[in-house]
Parts: C-alpha cells; sequence; structure tokens
C-alpha cells in the first residue's frame, strides 16, 4: 500500500519534492502545507490534493504515513527544526531537505527525537544516489580499490567575478557562514558516505576581492583537509562562483586505495576506474619514472541532468519506509545529516582558531533494535 504523504513547504524545492511524490508509485500525495496561502492553494490546485495552511492543522485532518519538510529560512535551513519535530511528535516518519538545520544543536535534538519516538528521519543528501556512486561502492565491494589512501573532492559553481552579484537576500546577507551550513552538507555527506567518520577538521577560509568590496561577509571560498577514522586523509575544495572548475566540472570526487582509483564526474554523469598498474608499469622513482595506471574503465550514463538525483533520492526513502528496515539502516539517514553538521561546525571552529585541527563533536552512538537484529 503507497505511503501517504504530505510536504510542508511549497516553494522551488519543495514543488520537486511534491512532484516527485506525485509520481512515485510507492507515495501517495495527499496534502500540501504553506503558510502562504495563494501558494499552497496553487500547489493543491496543480497535484489535485488537499491545502492547509499550517502544520498543525495537516495532522490532525490527514492520516500521513510521511511529512517532507522543504521549507528554506535563513541559510536555507532555519525553518527546518519545528516542523520535523511537531511531526515526528505526532508520530510522523519525516524527510528533510538539506541541511538537516541551520543550526548543529537543533540537529542534534532533530536525531533525539526520532530515536524517542521510532519513526524515521532521512535527510535529502541526494548527490550519491546515482548510477556513478553505485559502480564505484561496487568496485570497493569487490576489494578492487583496496585499504583507502586518500578523498578528493571538489563542490561549487562554476563562474567568477564577471559574474558576482551581491545576494541581499535577507536569507544570506550578512551571514559569514551561510555557504557553509547551507551546502557543505552535500559534499562532507558524500566524502564519508565513501571513506567513512571523518575525526579531524583543518580549514582556511576566504572570500574574493569581489565579494570584499561588496561588503559580502559570505566565506565562499574553503580549503577544507580532513582525516578519517580508518587513516584516509582527504580534501574538499568548495567555492560559490569564485572561479570556474576544470577537470572533472562542477562535481567530482577522486577515491583513491591500494588496488585502484576511481572518480566520478558532475555527480550523475561519469565514473572511471584505474586499477593499480601491474608490475612492469609500477612507478620507479630511481629511474624518473612515475608509472602508469591499468584501464580505465568508464561508465557514462548518459544523464545530464542533475535533477534525476531527487526521484532517486526520494524513492529510496519510500523504498526504505515501505520495507521497515532497521532505522540504523536507512539511507541518508538524519544521523548521517548530523554527521555532516558536525564536520561543518569543526570547520567553522577551526576557522576562527585560525586554521587548527579540530575533533567535531562525537556522533550519537548507535544501539540497535532488538526487534529488528539478526542472530
Amino acid at each position: 500500500m503507497a505511503l501517504k504523504v504530505g510536504v510542508v513547504g511549497i516553494r522551488g524545492i519543495g514543488d520537486n519534492h511534491t512532484n516527485c511524490h506525485s509520481k512515485d508509485p510507492l507515495a501517495k500525495l495527499v496534502a500540501v502545507c504553506d503558510i502562504v496561502k495563494d501558494r499552497a492553494d496553487q500547489a493543491a490546485k496543480k497535484y489535485g490534493v488537499k491545502a492547509y495552511y499550517s502544520l498543525t492543522e495537516m495532522l490532525r485532518n490527514e492520516q500521513l504515513d510521511i511529512v517532507d519538510v522543504t521549507t528554506g529560512g535563513y541559510e536555507n535551513g532555519s525553518w527546518h527544526f519545528e516542523p520535523a519535530m511537531e511531526a515526528m511528535e505526532a508520530g510522523k516518519h519525516v524527510l528533510v531537505e538539506k541541511p538537516l538545520s541551520n543550526d548543529v544543536g537543533e540537529a542534534r535534538q532533530m536525531w533525539a527525537k526520532s530515536v524517542a519516538k521510532n519513526v524515521y528521519l532521512g535527510c535529502n543528501l541526494n548527490h550519491y544516489f546515482t548510477p556513478p556512486a553505485d559502480k564505484a561502492r561496487e568496485y570497493m565491494a569487490r576489494g578492487q580499490i583496496g585499504e583507502l589512501v586518500y578523498c578528493l573532492h571538489k563542490m561549487g559553481f562554476s563562474a567568477g567575478e564577471i559574474n558576482y552579484k551581491p545576494g541581499k537576500s535577507s536569507r544570506w546577507w550578512g551571514f559569514p557562514y551561510a555557504h557553509l551550513k547551507a551546502f557543505l552538507s552535500h559534499p562532507f555527506s558524500v566524502m564519508r558516505y565513501f571513506c567513512g567518520d571523518v575525526t579531524h577538521v583543518q580549514a582556511f577560509l576566504n572570500r574574493p576581492g569581489c565579494r570584499r568590496t561588496a561588503s559580502d561577509v559570505m566565506l565562499s571560498t574553503c580549503g577544507i583537509h580532513v582525516r578519517f577514522a580508518n587513516d584516509c586523509v582527504g580534501y574538499l575544495l568548495s567555492q560559490r562562483g569564485d572561479a570556474t572548475y576544470g577537470l572533472g566540472g562542477w562535481w567530482s570526487i577522486e577515491v583513491a586505495g591500494t588496488r585502484g582509483t576511481f572518480c566520478i564526474e558532475n555527480c550523475i554523469e561519469k565514473c572511471t576506474f584505474w586499477p593499480a598498474p601491474d608490475p612492469s608499469k609500477a612507478a620507479s622513482p630511481e629511474k624518473m619514472a612515475g608509472g602508469a595506471s591499468g584501464g580505465p574503465e568508464v561508465l557514462n550514463t548518459g544523464i545530464t541532468d542533475f535533477g534525476q538525483t531527487f526521484p532517486r533520492r526520494i524513492h529510496a526513502f519510500l523504498e526504505d519506509v515501505t520495507n521497515k528496515v532497521p532505522r540504523e539502516s536507512l539511507r541518508a539517514s538524519g544521523r548521517d545529516a548530523l554527521a555532516a553538521l558536525e564536520y561543518t561546525w569543526a570547520v567553522m571552529e577551526s576557522y576562527e582558531q585560525g586554521g587548527a585541527v579540530v575533533r567535531p563533536h562525537p556522533l550519537p552512538p548507535i544501539h540497535g533494535d532488538p526487534a529488528t537484529m539478526k542472530d
């Protein structure tokens, strides 16, 4: 039986989520909610569902299984906390647009509430619900990557000073950490998906002259060093239209191990794998030879529309809830989203300490549900 879904917050991203639910066979979209009446009414008419202007009213009148929270707010996340908490308190499963919140303290409470109420809390960390990411995980599962050595991730917006316009929106202007809070959940979640928990963070943040001249305080260029729990080292470069990326496009991640390396380009478009070279092609420093990899093996998906990541991720949440997976097995869970925020807060702390190495706040433990654990 399809899961009954209500969506809260019907602007651009909210309409995207609503459209995904309306087309997914695992979902039955029954209601939309927005405090702006005209917006709710227009969405209700478009999708043929009931309009509500308060979440309390929607919860009172609809037998919902899932509440999808796509509200915005300051730094893209300040209006997530209250509706998510209200929905979970009512016993509903919740999917939240990223970031989980623009406040890590609120995010911790959100995860704790999901545990206390025994409901699913997911986040729209959609960047690794792709065929290239699936292929990369296959390489890892087959032992073709080996022991992880390094991870390099670039993610951002390609532009430059000629394209720069001061973003005077009240949701962004005057917030130095807005880019970090709104955006880093994506790259951190991808790095953690492939390489595991982060134990150390060191960050260097800046903004180019065009932003300084315009009195734009947003720290838009981010160079972040990380160390993972498995001793793999990593580097994340994120920037918000300050420059144009070269190789790999606007989104690329390269993960290398002792047996091979993969690189994903433009998120959903391409995955390339290079196996470690045989002895005849291995590096020979004494002969000034850098070595050559085997392969490569290339997966071109033929998909150039990044928007296709949204229905894939939303379907995965619906699938997990339908299948009643153990809460700790939920893909892109609230705990995963909280991890990304803990790393983001470590980035800010490192910057404020002049680039000091910071240990992220520990994640809440996973205890497991005895009703779902297998012998």
